[in-house]
């Protein structure tokens, strides 16, 4: 049986986001919506979570020191990464030391802090299918794996080059011939969360479309983890940063089976704790290249998945719900609701406290919402927001969301 506490009272439930962007503000709402007591985090003042959490923190989340002396001070019952950038082996030593619990493990937010750690997992140590890759932490290094040497065959072109840690596609680049190799390289050095000078290197698939599979695991009534699929999510990336989102997905019925195996193998995995025991609970997006009925394993945030915004539409409980009920020990229903879609409002401009016109205009197109971030600074592409639309088919979603998106306008004001 779960018990949750009240909020600001000795026995309330208390869980710390590590990372308050948009996708963990709609986690909070979550929680809150269950009575629990919130506590974000952020690397600058003002991040979207922080604006409806209980309480704020600011801190540099990638410094052991500083992490350790929040966690102890706040002694929150669960801390929930919501980024990569974070001091992942001080979240181990934590956790080793009963301190916290760190959804779903301080492992997986290991793991998955970079591209190597689960790239690695999945390719050699769980024997996913995946794209050829290298890592390379040189100009020298990454023209070699491309191009090859006698021992060894090179990746070859097209390939796609990445930094091993960044989000939202940034430092991502697609390579046709050598002439573009140092622009590439140049490109990931500056796109990287953190200055590391190491780069993935993979050979291109020609899919012919890819998902983001969202994959829960869950306490059944039994007390037993289980796991629980959403319907498949498409998606449309420019350079590695989504721009939309639809459900439900077509697939066959033997690149579906494949997809949820996929994602099953590497989610059991990374719900592995310290001792093995299977106990890491939460959803995971799980990002995945599909041909026919052929898939490929690409990568997978122990998280809630940007992606997956297009859920608050088409879903009973939307990815935040679930991921919030999941680690609380709560059931989930995964049941899609109808077809959805999400697009995304770029801020345009690069300025402070920006406005938006338009947005009358743009719910009155049919089915739609409107999620406005409240991010307090806007860059000419940073993400400000998300137009949803639900529909009879997704097409007709797709379209409209896309419609609402394009009457949104974010405007500088002068101070």
């Amino acid at each position: 049986m779960t018990t949750l506490g009240t909020p600001l009272s000795p026995h309330a439930t208390k869980v710390m986001l590590l990372g308050s962007g948009e996708l963990g503000k709609e986690v909070l709402i979550a929680l809150q919506r269950l009575g629990v007591e919130t506590i974000a985090v952020d690397r600058y003042d003002h991040a979207p979570g922080q604006q409806v959490a209980h309480h704020t923190r600011t801190i540099s989340m990638s410094d052991p020191a500083q992490l350790k002396a929040l966690i102890e001070a706040e002694k929150p019952d669960l801390v929930v990464p919501e980024i990569e950038a974070i001091a992942t082996a001080m979240l181990e030593q934590l956790e080793a030391a009963s301190t916290v619990r760190v959804v779903p493990t301080a492992r997986a937010a290991r793991l998955t802090m970079d591209r190597e750690g689960i790239r690695r997992l999945a390719a050699q140590t769980l024997g996913l299918p995946t794209s050829p890759f290298q890592f390379c932490d040189s100009l020298a290094e990454l023209k070699s794996a491309i191009d090859g040497t006698q021992a060894q065959a090179g990746i070859g072109y097209p390939c796609i080059v990445k930094p091993v840690m960044s989000s939202s596609g940034k430092g991502q680049s697609k390579i046709d011939n050598p002439t573009e190799v140092e622009k590439a390289w140049d490109h990931a050095m500056a796109g990287g969360r953190v200055s590391h000078g190491r780069v993935i290197v993979e050979g291109f698939i020609d899919f012919d479309y890819e998902i983001t599979l969202l994959t829960v695991r869950a306490r059944g009534a039994d007390g037993l983890i289980e796991t629980h699929f959403c319907e498949p999510v498409g998606h449309i990336q420019v350079s590695g940063d989504y721009v939309e989102s639809w459900q439900p997905h077509p697939m066959s019925a033997a690149a579906l089976e494949s997809a949820r195996q996929i994602a099953k193998t590497v989610t059991d995995n990374l719900g592995l704790g310290r001792d093995g025991e299977p106990s890491g609970l939460g959803l995971f997006g799980v990002e995945l290249f599909v041909k026919g009925d052929q898939v490929w394993f690409s990568e997978v945030s122990p998280r809630p998945h940007d992606t997956g915004l297009v859920t608050l539409t088409t879903q009973w409980q939307s990815e935040f719900e679930l991921h919030a009920r999941a680690i609380l020990g709560l059931p989930v229903n995964t049941t899609l609701r109808n077809p959805g879609a999400s697009a995304v409002i770029y801020g345009g401009v690069d300025a402070h406290g920006i406005v938006f016109d338009g947005v009358d205009e743009a719910l009155r197109v049919p089915g739609t919402d409107l999620r406005l971030f409240g991010k307090p600074e806007s860059f000419v592409k940073r993400r400000m927001g998300v137009a949803l639309a639900f529909a009879a088919d997704v097409q007709t979603a797709r379209d409209n969301a896309k419609l609402a998106a394009s009457k949104v306008l974010p405007r500088a004001v002068k101070p």
